[in-house]
């Protein structure tokens, strides 16, 4: 797994340079930190989400919300780069089993 990834909480209070990622899956919510400089590639993103929220044997499609409140995939290094560098203060990042329907970005304040 990338090392530019963590776990904590509480490294946005000492980096400025992290990115709280708040995740959801259904009514489950997970959060962890970014390295805004340096996020990686978007395959290790994949799987931090899908190992984080325990659904590795799961086929998603990632998406966030942008600063309009629109809804935007995330499925390859560029939109997730432009998702970590437009993440202000949060990343707001939505996870749907493939094929299911979209909810939008309701219900995540």
């Amino acid at each position: 797994m990338n090392r530019s990834f963590h776990k904590s909480q509480t490294l946005r209070f000492y980096d400025c340079s992290a990115v709280e990622v708040k995740s959801k899956f259904g009514a489950e919510f997970r959060r962890f930190s970014l390295d805004r400089q340096k996020p990686g590639k978007f395959e290790d993103f994949y799987k931090l989400v899908v190992h984080t929220h325990h659904i590795s044997n799961t086929e998603v499609t990632i998406g966030y919300a942008d600063v309009h409140g629109d809804l935007l995939p995330i499925n390859n290094d560029d939109n997730f780069c432009k998702a970590v560098s437009s993440a202000n203060p949060l990343l707001r990042v939505f996870i749907q089993k493939r094929g299911a329907p979209s909810d939008g970005a309701r219900g995540m304040q």
